[in-house]
């Protein structure tokens, strides 16, 4: 007969031991969990961000244009809030067009980067901010938005430059923030969550870009 001091515990129940270390482990989660939110909330404070230089940009070889404060929300990603999306965009419109709405407080709306037919990238708003171009808060707090000068209708807008420029900028990004380049990180704006965009459209390449981004990560940096 086994002694009652050394009976095991019945078939499908918790010693205290398993109780204690459970509860420890869920403790040393919810600190870690707490920590993250600390972490994040920190840059949420107001009056606390990171240093910032007037027409510093984050991709080497773009110019500059600030959009107007009105059209993107001052941020520290990815401090604040995660970056693991890029948004493609067309502008339909022109490049100055273009430029000209995103400085313009009324248009409530902006793009990180407008890419144009030649090659030539912009940026108008910090990858540290949030900028208004995805009509989803949720995306636009996560994404980095491109645009591209043209109409989604005129397949000829999307030259090899403008293919060639955007797919080195998206690499870019996604090595800073460490996510793939592939068609669940990288969307068109009408694929955004209550979106209603149709850019960019049917004429976009989706697999030639995709195939671009990955060549220029694969590239040395």
């Amino acid at each position: 007969m086994t002694e009652q001091g050394n009976a095991g515990p019945k078939p499908g129940s918790r010693t205290r031991r398993a109780v204690l270390f459970g509860g420890l482990g869920l403790a040393a989660a919810a600190a870690v969990a707490g920590r993250d939110e600390i972490r994040r909330g920190w840059w949420l404070l107001p009056g606390v961000s990171k240093p910032r230089k007037e027409g510093e940009t984050d991709h080497a070889g773009v110019g500059w244009t600030a959009a107007s404060p009105a059209n993107w929300r001052r941020a520290d990603r990815p401090e604040d809030y995660r970056v693991d999306r890029i948004v493609v965009h067309v502008t339909q419109g022109g490049f100055q067009s273009s430029v000209d709405a995103f400085r313009n407080p009324w248009h409530k709306a902006s793009a990180h980067y407008i890419v144009r037919g030649d090659g030539h990238v912009e940026q108008m708003v910090r990858e540290l901010d949030v900028a208004y171009h995805a009509g989803n808060r949720s995306m636009n707090e996560r994404s980095v938005g491109i645009e591209h000068v043209g109409f989604v209708d005129r397949p000829k807008d999307f030259t090899d430059a403008m293919y060639a420029a955007s797919a080195r900028l998206a690499a870019d990004v996604c090595r800073r923030y460490g996510f793939p380049a592939d068609r669940t990180h990288i969307v068109g704006h009408s694929e955004v969550p209550g979106a209603d965009h149709t850019d960019p459209g049917g004429h976009w390449d989706w697999d030639r870009y995709i195939r671009m981004v990955r060549e220029a990560l694969a590239a040395p940096a």
